[in-house]
């Protein structure tokens, strides 16, 4: 029986699974949506971003599990976990979560909205007036955008487009007693076609009215189908695998591969049907009949799928039900300066996304394009922005006849169609467009301005640890460095370097760049904390990212909690290191914030004996990016910018309102000045603002 315990206990797993951890931020989301104190139409976004955030794992990391699964069993056990195993969990987080879900809207979310007298309703709910304003509205608006497939015993198969919604509907009770067979169709729900999933019906006595186009067509399926009399239809929805199966290489036929493989995403293999609980198995039968999915594809799911159509619920000008406005802060310097290269040769500023204006990168960049000094921009694009203004000034640079180079990510997944819009575009215009690099995906934030300067060549940089992307700008924290600091410029002319040459043998004196450095250089830094411990001088590390994933940095950090380093992790998603086991982890803890805005920075933080290492990084701790990416961390030399990045960190780690463990308990401070750290964060920064500056931009 002692000899079982052991082995029980050494059977603990030093990781926490990574597919459980994901589900577990996921879960988050959705306890905003269930959160009281957050206002009604952000809590229906929650809801939008959840569904969102699902369908995405579904068509990524379910559809590589089900890859994995048929794998040959002798390569199956060189993984570290059973993929049918890792499966089954899977699917049973999301069951329980999905119930969960349904729960929060049903007895949350629209007993909520009734109080606000809006009345999100159903076919079953329509008076004879409404009913009479909806079937003009379908006739006009839903009908000519219909087209009914009829699932007859012919072999024909119907093909379902992925993450759209359809209504399978069944069809019985001919009408005038003539003799007809139960007959089933499927009707594709147009929600872009229409311009969104709601209909607002007409107010009555305060009331406000709101429906799905779904229940519009089911209220109006005798207009579809006049010869019978009695109908179900029930909602169905496919998520297919979105992983792109492409070489990873620089050859003249990237772009191609590319636009080849998005077409093979649209018809991928399912992932999962999503279907509605109450839709009668002959029905069932006849979909997956007609479709060729199987047991194996179908997930347990509501009444409505495409809960993320809900970021198009109606507001019926009700700012009341959202966030108070938080008007974008202008930069306390950077305002002041008409030109953005002058400002930069004075010293280095740094902007904090949402709070600050990223105006700032658009007015360097557009400044640099028409620059009579300035001989050659350089930029790595990620994600942009569909209009973005960054590809705009960098093409008019190219034609200004400045020599432009443009590091474009084609395997940017799900923005791939938008950066082969710009790479097109840019080499248009006369850019060097380089398409990536073999085997690695360009994911650092980058940016390079040469001017010549009384004959001598000077460069400014700009490093960030978020895209160049005017909309995401919006809604995701981020830290970006305005610099002309030799130290630093000249590091990224050599990753720019080897962009263009792709040798791996580029030196860097201060920036941490991966595959090629960041690894060594992180472990150093965290051994230099444990040889501090061991010395029994003072030793903590304060890490700030998305995701803690990588196995060998976490077992580094196992390392450093066993020799005595207080360690302090700040993590928004996937974090596999289990904190606070006696023995193993004892010296770490974990909090990650849910809350307003996305925390997209990463900011490592190391206390070497009193002379604290500050890196600011577009790269998490996971394997891929450490090792499969092209990634930057950098480090802040000038004193203000290493205080107000420090306060902001500071704020985080003292919120107790956001702010969560790993198993979703929400850190709760003794004190009663509650701290926010997003709000908090906001006020801190528009103390910054010199009185007599307007703090707000127009």
């Amino acid at each position: 029986m002692e000899k079982e315990k052991k082995k029980k206990q050494q059977a603990e797993p030093e990781f926490i699974n990574r597919e459980l951890s994901w589900l577990a931020f996921n879960y988050r989301v959705l306890q905003e949506a269930n959160d009281k104190q957050v206002p009604l139409l952000e809590r229906i976004k929650f809801m939008a971003i959840f569904s969102s955030n699902l369908d995405e794992y579904f068509k990524v990391r379910v559809a590589t599990l089900k890859r994995l699964i048929k794998l040959k069993r002798k390569t199956i056990e060189k993984l570290d976990e059973d993929p049918a195993e890792t499966l089954n969990l899977v699917m049973q987080e999301v069951k329980r979560q999905q119930q969960e879900f349904g729960e929060v809207f049903r007895d949350g979310i629209l007993a909520d909205l009734k109080k606000e007298n809006i009345h999100l309703i159903t076919e079953k709910d329509l008076t004879a007036t409404q009913k009479k304003f909806i079937t003009t509205y379908f006739k006009e608006n839903l009908q000519p955008l219909l087209l009914p497939m009829v699932m007859d015993d012919t072999e024909t198969h119907f093909f379902l487009k992925d993450q759209t919604v359809y209504l399978g509907v069944q069809m019985s009770s001919a009408k005038k007693d003539a003799v007809l067979p139960e007959q089933y169709a499927m009707l594709e729900v147009p929600t872009k076609k229409h311009g969104g999933r709601f209909i607002k019906l007409p107010t009555q006595k305060n009331n406000r009215y709101v429906m799905f186009i779904d229940d519009a067509i089911r209220a109006c399926l005798p207009l579809l189908f006049p010869e019978y009399s009695q109908f179900e239809a029930h909602a169905v929805k496919v998520s297919r695998d979105a992983e792109l199966d492409i070489e990873e290489d620089v050859s003249a036929n990237l772009m191609s591969k590319i636009k080849k493989g998005l077409k093979k995403r649209e018809i991928g293999t399912p992932a999962r049907l999503l279907y509605d609980p109450e839709t009668t198995q002959s029905l069932l039968d006849a979909i997956m009949a007609h479709t060729g999915i199987t047991d194996e594809e179908l997930v347990e799911g509501s009444k409505y799928h495409n809960f993320r159509d809900f970021f198009g619920f109606p507001d019926f000008n009700l700012p009341e039900l959202k966030y108070k406005p938080q008007p974008t802060l202008v930069h306390p310097l950077l305002e002041k300066e008409p030109s953005m290269i002058a400002a930069m040769q004075k010293q280095d500023y740094i902007v904090h996304y949402p709070y600050q204006s990223f105006d700032y990168v658009v007015k360097l960049f557009d400044e640099a394009a028409i620059d009579p000094a300035v001989t050659a921009i350089s930029a790595t694009l990620y994600r942009v922005a569909d209009g973005s203004a960054i590809a705009k000034a960098l093409t008019k640079a190219a034609k200004n006849g400045k020599l432009v180079t443009v590091v474009v990510e084609l395997k940017a997944r799900f923005d791939e169609e938008s950066n082969i819009f710009w790479a097109g575009k840019l080499q248009k215009a006369g850019a060097n467009v380089i398409l990536g690099v073999p085997d690695l995906k360009v994911h650092s934030k980058l940016g390079l301005i040469t001017r010549n300067e009384n004959g001598k060549l000077v460069n400014y940089a700009y490093l960030s640890t978020g895209n160049y992307n005017e909309d995401t700008s919006k809604i995701y924290c981020d830290h970006a460095l305005f610099t002309c600091d030799k130290r630093l410029t000249q590091d990224v002319e050599q990753v720019f370097n080897f962009f263009i040459d792709r040798q791996p043998d580029k030196k860097f004196k201060h920036l941490l760049v991966a595959p090629i450095n960041m690894r060594d250089r992180f472990n150093d830094l965290v051994n230099k904390e444990i040889k501090n411990a061991r010395k029994a001088l003072p030793a903590s590390m304060i890490l700030k990212m998305n995701a803690l994933q990588d196995d060998r940095m976490i077992r580094k950090l196992y390392e450093a909690s066993q020799a005595g380093v207080k360690i302090e992790l700040l993590i928004r998603g996937i974090c596999c290191l289990q904190p606070g086991v006696k023995g193993l982890s004892e010296n770490i803890t974990v909090q990650s914030i849910v809350d307003r805005y996305l925390e997209h920075a990463r900011v490592y933080i190391f206390h070497n004996n009193g002379e604290e290492k500050y890196y600011i990084a577009s790269a998490d701790w996971m394997t891929r990016n450490l090792s499969r990416r092209v990634e930057v961390a950098f480090p802040l030399f000038q004193q203000d910018l290493i205080d107000q990045v420090r306060t902001i960190v500071d704020l985080q780690r003292s919120d107790d309102t956001k702010s969560r463990t790993v198993d979703n308990t929400y850190v709760t401070q003794s004190t009663d000045d509650h701290i926010r750290a997003q709000y908090a964060t906001y006020d801190y920064l528009r103390s910054l603002v010199p009185k007599g500056l307007k703090p707000e931009r127009e």
